[in-house]
């Protein structure tokens, strides 16, 4: 006994994996109890798996080595697999082997691994016969076992599953409130994040800097300022440390907010700055239209000796796509393959969204021809629509079919390829295509547009009255339309790509989901107050132009968050310089 407690403690204060071979080597020869041998591989099979010096493969040599293992070696393999750098189907098969040999039991601690196996290669089919095994187990009521289900579903983005675990949870913990709260704002739902955000708070929980960031990141994705800033003073009424982690998170939150000067104010107050809250800056200046500060951003970077990443030079790509620099564009090419970044499909897509936005199409197609990847969907896209603006006929036929080869069910590549036939008024082949997409029951998704009011979100879309201040909204848009229109404003009706009389193009470019929330803004906020909304495609010409009136008119502030960048429009002008 005395000589296997020795052995034992050599184990936990192993070194290196050298040291814990000669162990394994010294208990395979000893003339040792076989309950001792035993216990003593399981030792060595839990510092081999679980421990920073420890090697899995060793793990599981010395595992299969083991006569009857007992449940600590099962679970610490199954766990030490789900640490690994490289995630495979390994824990989940050592599961499958135990449950096949009936013994030892399964308890809570490894389904709560093998649960975290599936979640880590999103093995849905293997997770729910896992969440079978739960069941039938009686261990469904176990928190460890609990927030493991929960986890697992939210990471394989079944959120309906993953609110039903998460309901069946009496005693909810941080753990379980924050992978909720993380589902949602992975999943886009950004009120049920805020709401159980509230929740959470309402029942007591505290919430810790995980929690924030799932929180922040919720704000930066639906650009809810007011929100935001709760959060940033509820962390500083708490006194709670701001890491680089959480630092880097209000960073990104104010500028995706459409606050860049709150975001550049808390990053020049990091100690620490680090790739990602570099690049969360230089991209946050980029989506605000400020290039040059983006780039001199990029260039402080360097002097700090920091290292640029894909994701830095993204940033650097899009400053320079939305305000047309194409020669830096290509200087700044030329330093990232010189700082050995091998060039992405993301990377690509800049280029070629800038040479579209220049004008220079064919450039861009060109440059698509020398990839050495195939183009994806929205580098096709963005040709297509370099084409339409363009009125590029042949080009734009080219990239519509190679779009409609990858992506045909997508909705939105036929929608964009009838206005793209009606902005060269080829109206025949427009009708063939609006036929197809009849044959095939296929609807687009429609401009939406939201605000956030007073902690709570509303929608707009296209002509939807169903808003239960529809009368009064309707009225400011009345009121609006006079005064634009007594302003000398002339409707872009070539906006609205279907052959209809122009009064009807007039009529509903009036109601377009952001005229709806600026309407909503004006009729909820008073002036300092900034009215800040969110769509979820590209602002269109006349809705940009009118906006700009807007601004003037009533003298009001209004930030507008669009599918590709910010536009903030103060006193008839927008930060965009019209170049968007």
């Amino acid at each position: 006994m005395l000589e296997e407690e020795r052995i034992a403690s050599l184990i936990e204060k192993c070194p290196d994996t050298r040291v814990i071979r000669q162990i394994h080597a010294h208990v395979l020869t000893r003339l040792l109890p076989i309950s001792a041998v035993s216990f003593l591989l399981s030792k060595i099979v839990g510092f081999c798996a679980l421990s920073r010096h420890g090697d899995i493969n060793l793990a599981r040599k010395v595992f299969d080595q083991t006569p009857n293992p007992n449940i600590f070696s099962w679970n610490a393999l199954i766990r030490g697999y789900t640490l690994t750098a490289s995630q495979s189907r390994a824990p989940i098969f050592l599961y499958k082997k135990l449950v096949g040999k009936g013994y030892p039991s399964a308890n809570t601690f490894t389904l709560a691994f093998v649960l975290k196996a599936c979640s880590n290669i999103l093995a849905f089919e293997e997770g729910q016969q896992v969440h079978a095994h739960v069941v039938q187990s009686g261990f469904g009521s176990h928190p460890f076992v609990q927030t493991g289900l929960l986890n697992f579903y939210v990471k394989c983005e079944d959120i309906g599953l993953a609110e039903k675990v998460f309901d069946e949870i009496h005693e909810r913990n941080l753990v379980a409130w924050s992978t909720m709260i993380s589902g949602y704002t992975m999943m886009g739902l950004f009120n049920e994040a805020f709401g159980a955000f509230r929740e959470m708070q309402m029942m007591g929980v505290v919430p810790d800097k995980v929690t924030l960031v799932s929180v922040i990141s919720a704000c930066a994705a639906a650009g809810e300022l007011n929100i935001g800033r709760w959060i940033h003073v509820y962390i500083e009424k708490q006194k709670l440390e701001t890491d680089i982690m959480l630092s880097t998170a209000l960073v990104n939150m104010y500028a995706k907010c459409g606050y860049i000067e709150k975001a550049k104010e808390i990053f020049e107050r990091m100690p620490v700055k680090d790739q990602k809250a570099w690049s969360s800056l230089i991209v946050g200046l980029a989506i605000n239209g400020l290039a040059e500060e983006a780039l001199e951003a990029f260039s402080r970077m360097e002097e700090s000796e920091v290292k640029p990443n894909h994701v830095t030079f993204v940033g650097v790509l899009a400053a320079c796509a939305h305000s047309g620099l194409v020669s830096d564009s290509r200087r700044y090419w030329s330093r990232m393959i010189e700082s050995r970044i091998e060039p992405s499909l993301e990377h690509y897509g800049c280029m070629v969204d800038l040479l579209c936005r220049a004008s220079l199409v064919n450039e861009a197609y060109n440059f698509v021809q020398t990839m050495p990847f195939y183009p994806n969907p929205v580098i096709w896209r963005t040709i297509l629509i370099g084409c339409q603006k363009n009125k590029m006929l042949h080009t734009g036929e080219i990239a519509a079919e190679q779009l409609l080869a990858l992506e045909p069910s997508n909705t939105d590549n036929y929608i964009l390829l009838s206005n793209f036939y009606a902005s060269v008024s080829q109206w025949e082949k427009m009708s063939h295509v609006r036929k197809i997409m009849k044959e095939k029951g296929m609807k687009g998704v429609p401009g939406c547009t939201s605000i956030e009011i007073d902690g709570f979100v509303h929608e707009f879309v296209m002509g939807d009255w169903h808003h239960p201040e529809t009368k009064e909204i309707r009225q400011v848009l009345k009121d609006i339309s006079e005064r634009v229109r007594n302003s000398g404003h002339e409707p872009h009706i070539s906006d609205v790509l279907h052959k209809v009389a122009d009064e009807e193009k007039g009529i509903s470019l009036c109601e377009h989901s952001e005229r709806l929330a600026i309407a909503y803004g004006l009729l909820k906020t008073k002036a300092p107050v900034p009215i800040r909304i969110v769509k979820n495609l590209r602002v269109c010409s006349d809705c940009h132009e009118v906006t700009k009136i807007i601004s003037k008119i009533y003298k009001r502030e209004i930030i507008v968050r669009d599918r590709v960048r910010f536009h903030k429009f103060v006193n008839g002008a927008c930060s965009c310089r019209d170049f968007w």
